[in-house]
């Protein structure tokens, strides 16, 4: 009886790791944004799934935020406050990663077509015009 059980525990073990390794490898949850030029941290960006793709909000502002009205935006978001503004949306599982998104970069009021990557507890987030080799990656930190 217990060689039969065996294989059934082997099998349980394996779907509970393959579980928690792809929920580790999600961007679902809070990271902190470093600004490119001086290295210190913006804000605080929530990234939450909705309607079968993922998207993201600004659920803080740090002290290194040097905007905090979105002056540059387009539309109904222009002189919005930055805090609560959803920045990322559209974002659909892709191989490794999440492709096809949008994201805003209140600064500057322009919006970039971008790619998600896990690596551990740094989300790698591709922004670009046209083609990913014409874009930059910024590394945010997970939030524990």
């Amino acid at each position: 009886m217990l060689t039969l059980i065996k294989p059934f525990i082997l099998i349980g073990t394996l779907l509970i790791f393959a579980s928690s390794t792809a929920l580790a490898a999600s961007p679902v949850g809070k990271w902190r944004t470093i600004d490119d030029k001086s290295g210190k941290p913006k804000s605080i960006i929530s990234i939450y799934p909705a309607g079968g793709t993922l998207q993201g909000r600004v659920v803080k502002l740090l002290p290194g935020a040097t905007t905090t009205v979105c002056s540059k935006c387009p539309g109904k978001l222009k002189g919005k406050p930055i805090q609560g503004m959803m920045v990322m949306w559209g974002y659909k599982k892709s191989g490794s990663g999440w492709s096809g998104g949008r994201i805003l970069d209140p600064k500057t009021g322009k919006v970039y077509k971008s790619n998600l990557k896990v690596r551990g507890s740094t989300l790698e987030v591709r922004g670009y015009f046209g083609i990913s080799a014409l874009g930059r990656t910024q590394r945010w930190q997970r939030v524990r």
